[in-house]
């Protein structure tokens, strides 16, 4: 492979992926905790909304999606998004959708004894978020969290049918240059696996910070089992009895 195909197409596409994947994620973040807190509210309304949207948007093609947003809208509402934002936005919802289900479930397993210990201190609602559950919830979240990280990362590679110059776009133009579909392609995996090995151990660091943070200690190797997380101070499981 030339140099000239490196510099114009292939590392401007890793740079390009790079942003779609840091935009995307932190967009799908507030969607999915905005939206898996909603679920757990007391009131009918916000849970049958935000049921909604977690119902349409995983059962619907994030591909399917950003053609919806990139070439219905401007017809439908005369707003037209550039292929870099379409792409965002339809990968946040889509994704978001999943990681509110993470979140709803890592709110559900924190102990229940620790919800009525926030009472007794006379917390309201938003102090027993903040300053009990959400901080027991986060370090369970993380694991799943880092599995859905990596498939929005994989998940990049639908824009490039919009024409978004990332790393899949440049090498199918690299390949229509050259014929070298081995190689190149080769090259394309190893670029894929580098990323994701890369965000991966990023988020296990931020699992160990946010298990310190609580005084749990770091697990050792992979990442724990969903569930095996243990109390402050304590070697019983969250929620479980010796």
């Amino acid at each position: 492979m030339t140099t000239g195909l490196w510099q114009h197409w292939l590392l401007p596409g890793i740079w390009v992926t790079v942003q779609l994947t840091v935009y995307s994620a932190v967009f799908a973040a507030v969607v999915a905790f905005g939206v898996g807190i909603a679920r757990t509210s007391r009131l009918w309304i916000v849970r049958f909304v935000t049921g909604v949207y977690v119902e349409v948007f995983r059962g619907t093609s994030a591909l399917v999606l950003m053609f919806w947003l990139f070439f219905v809208m401007p017809l439908a509402f005369g707003l037209q998004l550039v292929p870099m934002w379409a792409a965002v936005l339809a990968l946040g919802l889509s994704y978001g959708a999943y990681g509110s289900e993470i979140v709803r479930g890592a709110l559900a397993a924190v102990a229940p004894a620790q919800r009525e210990a926030a009472v007794a201190l006379s917390f309201t609602p938003a102090q027993r978020m903040r300053r009990v559950i959400l901080p027991q919830a986060v370090p369970e979240m993380i694991p799943p969290f880092n599995n859905l990280l990596i498939e929005l990362l994989k998940g990049t590679a639908l824009v490039s049918v919009m024409s978004v110059a990332d790393i899949a776009f440049a090498a199918q133009l690299s390949r229509l240059a050259t014929g070298a579909s081995l190689e190149i392609y080769a090259i394309i995996l190893a670029i894929y696996f580098v990323l994701a090995f890369v965000l991966t151990r990023l988020m296990r660091l931020l699992e160990r910070k946010a298990k310190a943070g609580i005084g749990q200690p770091p697990e050792k190797g992979a990442f724990p089992r969903r569930g095996t997380g243990t109390k402050p101070g304590s070697a019983l499981p969250v929620g479980g009895e010796r």
